[in-house]
C-alpha cells in the first residue's frame, strides 16, 4: 500500500511530508507510535524524521488496538519549524534529520504526543512509563 505525501505551506515554501502509523514495545505492553518524514520539496533532500508516541491514556486493552492518534497539518508544522530552528537544512541532498529523544525532547513539545527513540534502539526509556507521566502532567479543568 502506498503511503500518501501530503503538502504543507510555511511563509514561502512547500514541505511535503507523511506519517506512518507503526507500535513500540514496553514492558508489558505496547504503544502507538507514528514516523513522521517531512522533506523541503522533493524527497532526493535531506528527510527530516520524528518518531511520535502517543500520549493516549488510560486505554483498555492495549494501547496498540485502540489508540487513534495520528498527528494534523497542525502538529507537523511546528515539528518542521522546530527543526528548521534547530539545524536542518531540507536543502542539503541526501541524509537525515532526526528528532531524536535524547537530543529534542527537553525542548520540543507537542500535545498528544512525545519523541521517542523506541523504534531505532530497545534500550531507549520505557514508553508505558512515559505516556503515564504525561497524562498524570497535563493540565487538569
Amino acid at each position: 500500500m502506498k503511503t500518501r505525501l501530503r503538502r504543507l505551506r510555511i511563509g514561502a515554501r512547500t514541505f511535503v511530508w507523511r506519517a506512518e502509523i507503526r507500535h513500540v514495545q514496553a514492558e508489558h505492553d505496547c504503544h502507538r507510535c507514528i514516523r513522521v518524514r517531512a522533506w523541503g520539496g522533493d524527497k532526493r533532500g535531506r528527510v527530516l524524521q520524528a518518531d511520535l508516541l502517543s500520549t493516549t491514556w488510560p486505554s483498555p486493552w492495549t494501547a496498540c488496538a485502540t489508540d487513534g492518534a495520528y498527528p494534523t497539518a497542525g502538529d507537523v508544522r511546528p515539528l518542521i519549524g522546530y527543526a528548521l530552528e534547530h539545524g536542518w537544512q531540507p536543502d542539503l541532498r541526501g541524509g537525515e534529520f532526526i528528532l531524536s529523544e535524547r537530543e529534542h525532547s527537553a525542548r520540543f513539545s507537542l500535545p498528544g504526543f512525545l519523541l521517542t527513540d523506541r523504534l531505532c534502539t530497545a534500550d531507549s526509556p520505557d514508553p508505558t512509563a512515559q505516556v503515564i507521566a504525561a497524562y498524570e502532567a497535563r493540565p487538569r479543568d
